[in-house]
């Protein structure tokens, strides 16, 4: 693992959790002409309801504050990386991507489309709700970035390393995200089993890559990864594919979690080339007679110091959260062996 680090000249981040907080708040509902708003949240809310997914609950809970009790719904799917798709009061309700609604031949009209480029310009997620045919309006649902995101990339940026966001959510959303903390490439509208083709691709272009997720839906791409970063308030199964979990959800202990494994990695060449040196001469003196037994005995006692001392420089590590924020505790990260 800690060869790895050395080797790490890609980082990719999921979005959703990682770069934002992955507290989804409902922000808006959007009906289609002749749909009354309750009515749009009430059936979207109850299929959503159905769903542990951070969207899915975000808009549940916004359904649940504006009209109270949300009906049952019957015949409920997840449709993977796409939506969900319900029986609610005798209405077949798709709620999801445009794509989703588009397969089943129900298109967004002129003025829903053109709110629905509005709300994605701004890095707004945007939901479309259809039933009995056709699309009945969007539901904008936002997550903020977190504060100190665009701090880490650029200290990943000093550590020569390439960011790249990773995410399922629409390429317009990602790019706004990607802008406002300085990510240049960005891959979105990616499939939750396509994760993993896209670190391997980039394994097979040469790359070394390092994975920061959170999610169920990133612990495949985690264990595919040469080195797999979990945000410790992600997911357990995330955090058991990886390789280093970070206690804290701040994405510069990312950044500090590799500059310590470089740094530790450093201090052991150190160490493994004076003693080699330093047995490499002393022992031909010692064979032939040429050193004192005692001075020996002294001399090896004095290499072991050395090593230690050496080996104590890590404890003058400073997280870099800690150098601009003196009310954020220092980089705490827990290692552990997996086979990947």
């Amino acid at each position: 693992m800690l060869e790895s680090t050395r080797r790490t000249n890609t980082v990719v981040l999921d979005k959703t959790g990682t770069v934002t907080t992955g507290k989804m708040t409902l922000e808006d509902a959007l009906p289609a002409e002749g749909t009354e708003r309750d009515e749009l949240l009430r059936l979207a809310g109850a299929v959503e309801d159905a769903s542990e997914h951070p969207i899915a609950q975000a808009i549940a809970t916004g359904a649940v504050t504006e009209t109270g009790t949300l009906p049952e719904v019957e015949s409920f799917e997840n449709i993977e990386g796409r939506g969900v798709q319900g029986i609610v009061e005798g209405h077949a309700v798709l709620v999801g991507r445009e794509s989703l609604l588009a397969d089943w031949g129900q298109h967004l009209d002129e003025q829903l489309a053109a709110a629905k480029q509005q709300a994605e310009s701004q890095g707004k997620t945007v939901v479309a709700v259809g039933w009995d045919g056709q699309a009945r309006g969007l539901l904008v649902v936002a997550d903020q970035i977190k504060p100190t995101s665009a701090e880490a990339i650029g200290y990943f940026k000093q550590l020569g390393l390439t960011p790249v966001l990773l995410t399922g959510d629409n390429q317009r959303v990602a790019e706004q995200v990607a802008a406002e903390v300085g990510i240049d490439e960005v891959i979105a509208e990616v499939l939750p089993q396509q994760k993993v083709d896209v670190v391997a691709g980039l394994q097979q272009q040469g790359k070394t890559v390092a994975m920061v997720g959170d999610g169920v839906n990133d612990a495949p791409a985690l264990a595919q990864a040469d080195l797999g970063l979990a945000m410790g308030t992600g997911t357990d199964v995330a955090i058991e594919a990886a390789d280093i979990t970070l206690v804290r959800g701040d994405l510069r202990a990312a950044a500090d979690a590799i500059r310590l494994s470089r740094k530790t990695l450093g201090v052991i060449k150190t160490n493994l080339f004076w003693a080699f040196a330093y047995n490499s001469s002393a022992i031909p003196l010692a064979a032939f007679g040429l050193l004192n037994p005692m001075l020996a005995g002294a001399a090896m006692a004095f290499s072991s110091v050395c090593v230690v001392t050496n080996s104590l420089r890590l404890r003058r590590f400073k997280a870099l959260a800690d150098r601009t924020a003196t009310d954020t505790p220092g980089t705490e990260i827990n290692t552990q062996t997996t086979t990947n």
